[in-house]
C-alpha cells in the first residue's frame, strides 16, 4: 500500500462532504494515494512479497497476469514491467481489463492454464493508481477510490486449492460506470444508484451459482470475500444470504475501493494473521465496470 493516506477530514476541505455522510453511505474512513510510487513499482513490491510467501523465484514463473484500468503506458503492459522488474525471463505476460473483477477474471484464467498443464506456475498481480482517475471536485466518487496493489501465486499441486470459478459480463449497462481513454474529461463517471443495485444482484447470483454447481450450503463456507467497493453493498448481500458476520472480511475503511487490487490485498492481511486454516472453503467475488462481475470458489492449502 502507498504510505500517504487521504482521510476523510482531508476531503472535508477539498469537497463539499464530511465524514459522518462518506462513513454512513461507505463505510470507508480512510484511503491511501499513490503519490511517490507507480502502479508497477507497487504491483512489483507486492508481487515479491507473494513470492517471498510462497517460496517462489522469478526463474520458476511460466507466466504473470496483470490486472489493471489504471496503467502507466498502453504498451508496454503492466506484466511486462513486472517481469522485467523481478527478472522474470522465462514467463510470458499480458493484463487484464476487467476492473473490480480483474483479480477474479484473471485467477480463472490462471486456472485454466495449469489445469490444461500448459503452466505450472503463474504470477497474478493486480494493482491500482484509481487517484490518477478520480475528479477530486466531483463529490459523487472522489471519496469512494484509494490506490494499492496485491498479488497471489498461482500453482499445480494436487491439493484442491481452485474448486470452481464464475465470469460474467453485462456489456449493455457499461455506461453505468466508465472512463474515457481519451478526451478532456478521462475521470471516473459512475451512476451510483445503478452500480448498487447491479453489484448487489451480481454477489448474490456468483455465490448461489458457485453454491449449488457444487453442492455446498452457505453453512459449509468458512469466509467470503468481497471487492471492497462499498460496505452497505457487503451488508445488503450478506443479509439476503444470512452469511454470518464474522464470514465476512472487511478493510474498506482503511482503503477505500483499490478495484481490481482489493480482494488480493483482503486474503493477504487474512493469510498473514492466521485468519485463514487449511482446509476452509473460502469464496471470493469481484464486480465493477464493463459491467463484469465474476467469483471463485476455493479451498485454503
Amino acid at each position: 500500500m502507498p504510505e500517504h493516506v487521504l482521510t476523510n477530514s482531508d476531503l472535508e476541505a477539498m469537497v463539499e462532504t464530511s465524514d459522518e455522510w462518506i462513513t454512513e453511505r461507505t463505510g470507508i474512513k480512510q484511503r491511501r494515494i499513490a503519490k511517490d510510487i507507480s502502479v508497477s513499482e507497487m504491483a512489483t513490491e507486492a508481487a515479491k512479497r507473494a513470492m517471498e510467501n510462497a517460496g517462489v523465484s522469478s526463474d520458476e514463473i511460466d507466466i504473470i497476469i496483470a490486472a489493471t484500468i489504471t496503467p502507466e503506458y498502453f504498451t508496454p503492459s503492466l506484466s511486462c514491467l513486472v517481469q522485467k522488474a523481478l527478472d522474470a525471463k522465462e514467463a510470458f505476460c499480458f493484463d487484464v481489463n476487467a476492473a473490480c473483477s480483474g483479480f477474479c477474471y484473471a485467477l480463472d484464467i490462471a486456472d485454466c492454464y495449469i489445469k490444461t498443464k500448459k503452466a505450472k506456475t503463474i504470477l497474478i498481480v493486480a494493482s491500482e493508481a484509481l487517484s490518477h482517475i478520480t475528479d477530486y471536485t466531483d463529490r459523487r466518487t472522489c471519496v469512494l477510490f484509494g490506490d494499492g496493489a496485491g498479488a497471489v501465486v498461482t500453482r499445480a499441486g494436487d491439493s484442491k486449492g481452485m474448486i470452481d470459478s464464475v465470469c460474467r459480463s453485462i456489456g449493455e449497462l457499461g455506461n453505468v460506470l466508465q472512463v474515457k481513454a481519451f478526451g478532456d474529461n478521462r475521470f471516473i463517471e459512475m451512476n451510483g444508484k445503478e452500480v448498487y443495485k447491479f453489484a448487489v444482484g451480481a454477489n448474490v447470483e456468483i455465490i448461489n451459482n458457485l453454491l449449488s454447481n457444487n453442492r455446498l450450503a452457505i453453512n459449509d463456507i468458512s469466509h467470503f470475500v468481497f471487492h471492497q467497493a462499498n460496505s452497505r453493498i457487503i451488508s445488503a448481500v450478506s443479509s439476503r444470504l444470512h452469511i454470518e458476520a464474522g464470514k465476512t472480511y472487511i478493510n474498506v475503511e482503511k482503503y477505500g475501493n483499490t478495484s481490481s487490487a482489493s480482494i488480493p490485498i483482503c486474503l493477504d492481511e487474512m493469510n498473514r494473521n492466521g485468519l485463514i486454516k487449511q482446509g476452509e472453503k473460502l469464496i471470493v467475488v469481484g464486480f465493477g465496470g464493463g459491467l463484469t462481475y465474476a467469483g471463485a470458489l476455493l479451498e485454503w492449502v
